[in-house]
C-alpha cells in the first residue's frame, strides 16, 4: 500500500526472510494485467501505485458472479519482469523471485464467499509447495498447501473498534481456520484468541511472532548527525519530543493519549504521525481541524501537539530514534510493530499492559492500563522528567527487541510449513 501498513510490513519481511532461507518466493496479486505479456509489468506497477476501483457491487450479485466466472475457478497469469525501474519505490518494491496476478482476485473471492459461503479456487502453472496468504481471504491455491495468517481477532474482541461486518468476518475467519492446512499468527495472545473464539484445534495454530527491519543507515548514523537532520527537517531537538505513530482509529486509543498529554502541562511536544481516518474525529476532538486553526482556544495546542499525516519510512524511523519516548497505549494489538521498532532503535516505550503488546515489550517498557488516563499522565510525566529511567528503558528495550531475531523467525516459519505439509504432526 502506498503509505504502508502493519500488514504490508509483515508481507515484506516474510518474503525477505524466506528468500534469505534459500526458498524460491513468488508473489500473488489481484491486479488486472490482462493483455500482451510485454505490457504486464508496466500495468502491474501502474496499478500497484493506484489500483483501479472495484465496481462489482454496482451490478446484481448473481450477475457479477456469473460474469466473472468465479465458480469454476480463477487463474493467475505470470508477470514478466525486467522492464520497469523500481528503485524509486524503495522498500515498497516487490521482494519476490516471480510475480503473478489474477484480475480483482480478492474482490471476486469475497463476492463469491458472500453469496455461497465457499472459497474461490485459484489455479496457476506449476503451483508452489506452500501458498501463504498473509491475511484472511476466501481463496485457496489449487495444488498447494494453503496457510493463512490471522494477525488478531480484534473485530471480535473489540467489535466497536473496526468497520468489519461482524457476521461476515466471523464466517470468514472460521472458514479460513477450517480450510487451512495450518494457521499462522503473530503472538500467543492472538493464538489463544483463535483457539478459544473459533474452537480451533491448538495443534493447527502456530505462533511465529514477526520481525521488522531498520535500515543500517539509520541504526549506524552518528547521534550528532541524526540530531542535526531531525532539527533541520522537523525543527525538533533530539530527545525533545514524545511520539506516536500508527493509525488513528478507536483501538489505537489516541484520544486518551492526547487527554493524558494535555493534563501533563509539559513543554515537551507530542508528535502524532498518522492520518485522520474513520472515527478519528472522536479521537482528535481536542485538536483543531484544518479549517479551525484561527480559533484562539486552539492556539496553545499548535505549539504542543503536531500532527503529520504521513512520512516515508526512513524519515519516520529517524524521528522514532530521536524521540524522548514512544507513546503507544493501544487497546488491542496482534503484535505491536511500533513498540518493537522503537525498541530496535533504542527509544524508551510507554505502552499498554494488555495483550500482545505486553508480550512484545516484556519488562523493557513502561506499561499501564490503557483505559486509565491518570495512569497514562503519570507515566508520561516519569518519562519526561527521569533521564535515568529513559536510559534504562532504552537499554532493556534493545535487548528485548533482539529476542525477536531473524534466525528465530526463520526457524518458526520452517516449523509452520513442516506442520502444514504434515497435518498429522
Amino acid at each position: 500500500m502506498p503509505n504502508g501498513t502493519g500488514v504490508a510490513t509483515y508481507g515484506l519481511m516474510l518474503a525477505q526472510t524466506l528468500r534469505s532461507m534459500g526458498h524460491q518466493v513468488e508473489g500473488v496479486y489481484g491486479l488486472d494485467v490482462t493483455g500482451p505479456a510485454d505490457q504486464r509489468e508496466t500495468l502491474f506497477y501502474d496499478q500497484l501505485a493506484r489500483p483501479r476501483p472495484w465496481r462489482g457491487r454496482r451490478k446484481g450479485l448473481r450477475r457479477t458472479l456469473s460474469t466473472l466466472g468465479v465458480a469454476p475457478g480463477l487463474r493467475a497469469i505470470p508477470v514478466p519482469t525486467g522492464t520497469v525501474d523500481t528503485r524509486a519505490l524503495g522498500s515498497r518494491a516487490t521482494a519476490f523471485d516471480a510475480l503473478w496476478s489474477s484480475p480483482y482476485l480478492f474482490e471476486r473471492a469475497h463476492a463469491y464467499f458472500r453469496a455461497t459461503g465457499r472459497f474461490a479456487r485459484l489455479r496457476m502453472r506449476n503451483p508452489p509447495d506452500i501458498m501463504h496468504w498473509t491475511y484472511p481471504v476466501p481463496v485457496f491455491l489449487d495444488g498447494a498447501c494453503n496457510v493463512y495468517t490471522l494477525h488478531d481477532l480484534v473485530p471480535l474482541r473489540l467489535p466497536f473498534a473496526t468497520l468489519d461486518e461482524k457476521r461476515h468476518y466471523h464466517a470468514l475467519v472460521a472458514a479460513c481456520v477450517a480450510r487451512a492446512d495450518a494457521v499462522c499468527t503473530v503472538s500467543e495472545t492472538s493464538r489463544c484468541d483463535i483457539i478459544e473464539l473459533l474452537a480451533t484445534d491448538p495443534g493447527k495454530v502456530i505462533n511465529t511472532y514477526q520481525i521488522s527491519q531498520i535500515d543500517k543507515d539509520i541504526l549506524e548514523e552518528p547521534t550528532e548527525e541524526s540530531a542535526r537532520k531531525i532539527e533541520v527537517t522537523f525543527g525538533l531537538p533530539r530527545d525533545g519530543y514524545f511520539l506516536y505513530f500508527g493509525a488513528i482509529e478507536p483501538k489505537k486509543n489516541v484520544g486518551r493519549l492526547i487527554e493524558a498529554y494535555l493534563s501533563l502541562g509539559t513543554d515537551t511536544p507530542l508528535i502524532i504521525v498518522a492520518g485522520r481516518a474513520w472515527q478519528s474525529e472522536a479521537e482528535l476532538v481536542l485538536l483543531p481541524r484544518s479549517d479551525d486553526k484561527a480559533s484562539p482556544r486552539h492556539a496553545h495546542l499548535e505549539r504542543r501537539i503536531i500532527q503529520i499525516d504521513y512520512l516515508p519510512r526512513h524519515m519516520l524511523m529517524r524521528l522514532v530514534r530521536g524521540a524522548r519516548a514512544l507513546a503507544f497505549p493501544s487497546l488491542c494489538e496482534g503484535f505491536g510493530l511500533p513498540v518493537h521498532e522503537a525498541m530496535l532503535l533504542g527509544t524508551p516505550v510507554l505502552s499498554s499492559a494488555t495483550g500482545a503488546v505486553k508480550e512484545v515489550a516484556g519488562e523493557a517498557a513502561l506499561l499501564v492500563d490503557p483505559y486509565d488516563v491518570a495512569a497514562l499522565t503519570a507515566a508520561l510525566q516519569r518519562l519526561d522528567q527521569d533521564e535515568t529511567l529513559r536510559r534504562d528503558l532504552a537499554r532493556r528495550g534493545a535487548l528485548q527487541a533482539a529476542s525477536f531475531s531473524s534466525d528465530r523467525y526463520a526457524q518458526a516459519l520452517d516449523n509452520l510449513y513442516r506442520r502444514a505439509q504434515d497435518k498429522d504432526a
